[in-house]
């Protein structure tokens, strides 16, 4: 296995991994961690997000963030942060790269009209499909289907957001009974910071696109607290310039305080409670990894600017209205004409009863870019 730099007590070890449902043979120049990582980024459904909605559709325009740059960033972050806690960066960026394969074309839009359509056969969340890709979907492999990850990635996916409740869907409490998922228990400090990584990538890159797209103008945004403060920062240094260079000079040091704000609440919070291990951090009754109370309240401001402003903004209501129709004729079509699907899963939809084969189709159509889902819409139902 290969070497790796020295952790804290409370990180993850690699060298101690829960191991794999399949066993397989230790890598001479990689650690298992750093093996989950390779294997999310060349799996199929991670291309695939190059071309799939963060917020505007993919063919609004080459600049603005898709899920894959989304995923990029929030791996970046996320080895970051790791590194100034001195945890794992290997299993928080294989987090982090896995954390939206799940996701249908359309963002939200196609995800909300998908889980309505498969409503009556259990619905449909982003977190689960991300476990199914991960453990079912994906065929790379000569010995198992799915890409065979590590226990640890595996449960900073399905946990990042917190513990399993009995609200959870059911393919990912019945996984997580099966392989042990610990469902009572936080995720790995790893998987948290990963969690946490996703909100500031997002956040700011809503800033910024939001504002490339002029769903809202510099001023609007400069009222919220958490912004203010840099955007009069970068006013106070560099005058009146150009607004484009206003903009990235202002979202990167807004990254920049969240990311110390979140570092320092952290540091705050281990040398209070003291975990001693990885499962230290696990067992404790609340995360170890968090913003300040102050930065959580601007936070939530900022959501709530955001949500007004960008997401229920008139044109991107009238670009999800769309999605929401492409996904729902798409899965009545399908459900109804197994025989239209690509050969590879037309045996296993026309054998299939009623449920399964729903669950069948809402695989493929959540595996389909924004692109391709269009093409299919416009050759086979519209």
């Amino acid at each position: 296995m290969a070497t790796h730099r020295m952790h804290a007590p409370y990180a993850s070890r690699a060298d101690r991994s829960r191991g794999r449902v399949h066993p397989e043979d230790d890598s001479a120049t990689r650690s298992p961690f750093q093996r989950d990582r390779d294997r999310v980024i060349h799996c199929a459904a991670f291309r695939r997000l190059v071309y799939k909605t963060q917020v505007f559709v993919n063919h609004e325009g080459d600049h603005y963030r898709t899920r894959l740059t989304h995923s990029l960033e929030v791996a970046q972050i996320t080895r970051s942060i790791c590194r100034a806690l001195a945890l794992d960066d290997d299993l928080g960026e294989a987090v982090a790269l896995a954390h939206d394969l799940g996701h249908t074309p359309f963002g939200h839009a196609g995800e909300e009209a998908l889980d309505a359509a498969t409503r009556p056969y259990g619905g449909f969340d982003h977190n689960a499909q991300t476990l199914r890709i991960l453990t079912r979907l994906e065929q790379r492999y000569a010995g198992f289907d799915g890409l065979n990850l590590t226990w640890e990635t595996l449960e900073g996916v399905v946990k990042h957001n917190g513990p399993l409740t009995g609200d959870a869907p059911a393919a990912i409490t019945t996984y997580a009974a099966v392989y042990d998922m610990d469902p009572a228990t936080w995720c790995s400090g790893e998987a948290q910071v990963a969690a946490l990584s996703d909100d500031i990538a997002y956040n700011n890159h809503d800033i910024d696109d939001g504002l490339r797209a002029e769903l809202f103008d510099i001023d609007d945004i400069a009222a919220v607290p958490v912004v203010a403060a840099a955007f009069a920062e970068v006013r106070a240094e560099y005058g009146d310039i150009d607004r484009h260079r206003f903009i990235n000079e202002a979202v990167r040091r807004l990254i920049d305080r969240m990311v110390n704000d979140l570092i320092d609440e952290t540091t705050r919070r281990i040398v209070a409670l003291a975990p001693e291990s990885a499962d230290g951090i696990r067992d404790l009754n609340m995360p170890v990894v968090a913003f300040s109370e102050d930065m959580a309240e601007k936070l939530a401001t900022l959501r709530t600017f955001l949500f007004d402003r960008m997401y229920r903004h008139a044109h991107v209501n009238e670009m999800s209205a769309k999605a929401q129709q492409v996904v729902t004729g798409l899965f009545d079509y399908f459900v109804a004409t197994p025989a239209a699907l690509p050969a590879e899963w037309q045996d296993r939809a026309t054998a299939a009863d009623e449920p399964a084969r729903a669950r069948l189709v809402a695989d493929y159509i959540a595996g389909m870019t924004d692109r391709y889902a269009f093409q299919q819409y416009d050759k086979n139902v519209k």
